[in-house]
């Protein structure tokens, strides 16, 4: 039986997961927990999964999530970094499943990493801020990085049973989002609530509004460099409005094998799980009867800045792929509070690279200071945003 910590449990990811692990209960065993502040949903889930530890953001969400959970529960309650730490490097657990939200997740899942644990990864970000540092630890360490993404999960079916030198390129595929036929003018009105409403996919906000940017491919196309070892030359990015072939790897006697099925999260996820096994889920089967064409195109990269911002942080390498994440999380933030127009996200993105000299970054915590700097301009950039709107 393997034993499973999810980080990240109450977030859309991590009811996946466990959604997985109670259809296998001969396979799979919740030592660990870790969740924000959904203290009533996290008290179900241990009610149901019955973990050794759980971790929460802070001390008060400990308290409330107590006062939830049935009295004489055998629950060890913890809090803060340290309690996420401690639940990503329990000795018995086999496998760490990643999915806290943006750059947060970076320093428990690289404890994961240290400790030479298989890590389900669905946190790009830890990838994005600090790919090197991490896959040279999971190397030394011999543990998996075994991605989440549907994308990653896809390319990573693709390669299985192929040599790894006739590979040529990867193609990564992009619903294009909400708002793939909008004009300039029309993306210019976009509301959160908008964004919100992902034509294909059920996620969190933070990641759907990324998909309606674009910039979450861009952080997949960083993502991909690292898991599989590839340059960026070898990455295209494709927008495939149906979500149906989730990716493609092309070989190079011109083969190119794509990874297909319906576009849930559920799958990807039970991969990662059983890897390298194909364990039956609860999906219904893909039917080509409902499908009358599948169509690809190039993303426009004019209307969807965010996109060509990512991939010029991961050509000029270094801290710049951390600082652009870390503006991307706080735009994301101001516009889902209301404090930015959607055509803004980009250009906070861009006014906080411009004002970064990259640097190289050799430790954890270099990258975490790195992040900080990109956090804390980008909040003095839009405090002065708030009061004069941007012309464009």
């Amino acid at each position: 039986m393997k034993k499973i910590s999810i980080l990240g449990s109450t977030g859309s990811i991590g009811q996946n997961a466990l959604e997985v692990i109670n259809a296998n209960p001969d396979l799979y065993r919740v030592e660990a927990l870790a969740a924000g502040r959904n203290t009533s949903l996290l008290a179900e889930q241990v009610r149901k999964f019955r973990p050794s530890i759980v971790a929460l953001q802070d001390p008060r969400s400990a308290q409330e999530f107590r006062r939830n959970l049935e009295p004489r529960a055998p629950v060890e309650i913890l809090w803060g970094q340290d309690g996420c730490t401690r639940a990503a490097t329990l000795d018995d657990v086999d496998l760490v499943v990643s999915a806290i939200a943006g750059g947060a997740g970076l320093s428990p899942t690289y404890a994961a990493v240290e400790k030479g644990k298989d890590v389900a990864l669905a946190n790009k970000e830890t990838l994005v801020m600090a790919g090197e540092l991490v896959m040279r630890k999971a190397a030394e360490k011999k543990g998996r990085i075994l991605p989440v993404d549907s994308e990653h999960s896809a390319v990573l079916q693709c390669l299985v049973g192929h040599d790894r030198e006739d590979l040529k390129s990867i193609i990564l595929t992009a619903s294009g989002g909400p708002f793939r036929n909008l004009s300039l003018d029309e993306m210019a009105a976009v509301t959160p609530e908008q964004a919100l409403d992902h034509p294909n996919w059920d996620m969190g906000p933070k990641v759907t509004v990324d998909s309606a940017t674009l910039m979450n491919k861009g952080l997949e196309v960083i993502e991909a460099k690292w898991i599989f070892g590839l340059s960026m030359s070898q990455i295209r990015v494709l927008v495939h409005p149906q979500s149906i072939i989730h990716s493609m790897a092309e070989y190079r006697d011109g083969s190119i094998i794509a990874q297909m099925g319906v576009p849930h999260m559920i799958t990807p996820i039970s991969y990662a799980l059983s890897f390298p096994r194909h364990l039956e889920t609860v999906l219904p089967p893909l039917d080509f009867r409902d499908f009358r064409s599948l169509t690809f195109e190039e993303p426009d990269m004019k209307r969807f800045r965010c996109l060509g911002l990512a991939l010029r942080a991961a050509d000029v390498g270094h801290s710049m792929p951390a600082v652009m994440n870390a503006a991307n999380e706080i735009a994301v933030e101001a516009f889902l509070r209301g404090c930015l127009k959607f055509l803004d996200i980009p250009e906070l993105v861009e006014r906080v690279m411009g004002a970064h000299e990259a640097r190289p970054v050799d430790s954890i915590q270099e990258v975490m200071e790195v992040d900080q700097w990109g956090r804390e301009k980008a909040k003095a950039l839009l405090k002065k945003w708030t009061r004069r709107p941007i012309v464009h």
